[in-house]
């Protein structure tokens, strides 16, 4: 896994591109939230996705599940169905298997099977958090209106942008326990 985490912190701004250009295109129908916001949370999530694969794997989790539920309460705010969360996270994984596959063939196969199954089941628990986000946020919406579902309008950026940036510290405080 320290390759994997060598790699990913190689091709971070590239990964981080080609997923936030990506999500760039289905933002244009649902502009609930600024773009800036959404590559932050991206930026967050592929951060801590590099620590999950380096020596802080243990410390990172559950920071890894708590940003994948909020990107997920975000998604909601968005004006996302569940199905779209998924497949957010479903083109990160297309994004990590393209720039990993010559990690893998330069690998044992032994190895190069250990670590696409830990990279997938990180992406897969965090797929399901988002899920679990998304929903937890629709549903408080339909309780708080009494059935009438909120408007993303309605809830401030400055909320998200506040939780967005109390993860990015936690992630910050990971970072220098590694220093």
């Amino acid at each position: 896994m320290a390759a994997v985490a060598r790699i990913l912190l190689e091709r971070r701004d590239k990964i981080h591109t080609e997923w936030s250009d990506w999500i760039a295109k289905r933002l244009r129908s649902a502009p609930h939230v600024r773009r800036e916001t959404i590559e932050r949370q991206l930026d967050l999530l592929l951060g801590i996705l590099t620590e999950l694969t380096g020596s802080l794997r243990r410390e990172s989790s559950g920071l890894w599940l708590s940003a994948s539920e909020w990107y997920g309460r975000t998604a909601a705010l968005r004006g996302l169905a569940a199905g779209e969360v998924v497949e957010e996270f479903q083109y990160l994984r297309e994004l990590l298997i393209r720039h990993l596959s010559e990690l893998a063939t330069s690998l044992v196969p032994r190895q190069s099977m250990a670590a696409a199954l830990r990279l997938n089941r990180l992406l897969d628990t965090a797929t399901a958090h988002a899920v679990v986000g998304y929903t937890d946020a629709l549903v408080e919406s339909l309780l708080e209106t009494q059935g009438i579902p909120l408007g993303a309008h309605e809830t401030e950026e400055s909320e998200v942008e506040d939780r967005l940036a109390q993860l990015e510290r936690e992630l910050a405080q990971l970072k220098e326990l590694n220093d």
